[in-house]
């Protein structure tokens, strides 16, 4: 993926299930208008879930998802399995695809249920119908089955494949006007002032995606953006006729900005932002809670979204245990994940700790967060943990409405 493509995180997530051999991989091939996935008339042909990135009009930047036969057979053929559950964490827009000659059975009831629970969107797509169109009993047994939209194409002669589209669009989440990075807290010719670091762990020759997304952000508001390093965030104030109306910083410069930030200026971090966007803010910020409870030998989780390169002074493996070592005196055992991968049995942990998310999808970390709840784990971003160990949690939450998400410490 490009520089210039929409992130990851904020395309449609659409993921396509179905037994093997229904067709999965050449109707994604036939709405993709792309030779996307391998098609062979060989049963498991897709052995891993497989995701692409791209635009599907009108609908706009998505990523598509092929997965696995639901009824792959075997020891192997259920981690495969799992594996296409898995997918479902991160769906926006589920497409359930059949054939005719086999309608809903119980691997289709089963991925049904779970996707009713989860609440994700479904259409519920007849593929293969240029040779066995589904009888009037079999689209009314499938309506039924799926409380969902049934359609019938055929991938081949792309009959249908247009109103397949169109349903999409009718169905996909349209969240976007109601979930801002910072417009909503920003009135037009607004001042914010990014102060975004420059060290050896940053990307060269651009910033980072956080920091991208929230100018584009303040831009799409009409207000204005004044980008500085750390070091020279005194000049900025000082140059400035008025003052700004919030101050974003990276996480990591908490301590040298808040002491050159005036205190009557909103200030916060751009992964406190995103844990605001992409998760529940109020549920992170209890999870600080925890910190002051932990004891020698707790465990852990350290999560992060992406698979970065790692440099010698990390955040999330060497910083923050430094800062947690300091800050509780207690020697901790830390857990590191990445990218997909995230533990299904959170028990034995005292803390998760996680990025900001911007490679994630909205979905997706709500289920990280929900997971963590369910399990009775706290669940920390990073931003909030390192607002609370510097002192300043609670000035950091202000620029943030509703008033409940600083509320969240009233009981502490």
């Amino acid at each position: 993926m490009s520089l210039n493509d929409t992130p990851q995180g904020e395309r449609v997530h659409i993921a396509l299930f179905g037994r093997r051999n229904v067709g999965k991989s050449s109707l994604i091939n036939a709405l993709t208008g792309q030779e996307v996935a391998i098609v062979s008339a060989v049963k498991g042909t897709t052995t891993d879930p497989v995701s692409k990135a791209m635009e599907l009009l009108p609908l706009g930047p998505i990523m598509i998802f092929d997965t696995p036969g639901l009824d792959d057979e075997g020891a192997l053929g259920a981690l495969r399995v799992e594996r296409t559950r898995d997918v479902l964490n991160k769906t926006d827009v589920a497409i359930l695809v059949l054939e005719a000659d086999a309608g809903i059975g119980a691997c289709e009831r089963e991925i049904l249920a779970l996707v009713r629970a989860k609440g994700i969107p479904l259409l519920t797509v007849f593929n293969k119908a240029d040779l066995l169109p589904p009888s009037p009993e079999a689209l009314r047994q499938a309506a039924e089955a799926s409380k969902a939209p049934v359609l019938a194409v055929s991938s081949a002669t792309r009959a249908g494949i247009e109103d397949l589209k169109l349903a999409l669009v009718k169905v996909a989440p349209d969240d976007a006007a109601d979930t801002r990075l910072i417009g909503d807290l920003l009135h037009p010719n607004d001042l914010v002032v990014l102060v975004t670091p420059i060290d050896s762990a940053a990307p060269k020759g651009r910033l980072i995606l956080p920091q991208q997304q929230v100018v584009r952000d303040i831009l799409e508001s009409g207000a204005l953006a004044l980008v500085t390093r750390e070091f020279e965030l005194r000049a900025a104030l000082a140059a400035l006729a008025r003052p700004p109306r919030m101050v974003v910083t990276d996480s990591q410069a908490f301590a040298k900005v808040a002491a050159e930030t005036p205190r009557e200026v909103p200030l916060t971090s751009f992964s406190m932002l995103f844990a605001r966007y992409k998760g529940d803010l109020a549920e992170q910020v209890r999870g600080t809670r925890a910190v002051a409870a932990l004891k020698d030998g707790d465990r852990v989780l350290v999560a992060e979204g992406c698979t970065h390169h790692r440099q010698c002074d990390d955040i999330g493996t060497v910083k923050i245990p430094r800062w947690l070592r300091q800050h509780t005196g207690r020697d901790l055992v830390y857990e590191h994940t990445s990218g997909m991968k995230y533990p299904r049995d959170l028990s034995a942990y005292k803390l998760i700790i996680h990025c900001g998310a911007c490679m994630l999808n909205r979905r997706e970390m709500h289920y990280r967060i929900q997971q963590a709840k369910t399990a009775g784990i706290p669940i920390v971003n990073y931003g909030v943990l390192i607002a609370y160990m510097q002192g300043i949690l609670e000035r950091c939450l202000e620029p943030f409405a509703p008033k409940q998400d600083a509320d969240a410490l009233s009981d502490r």
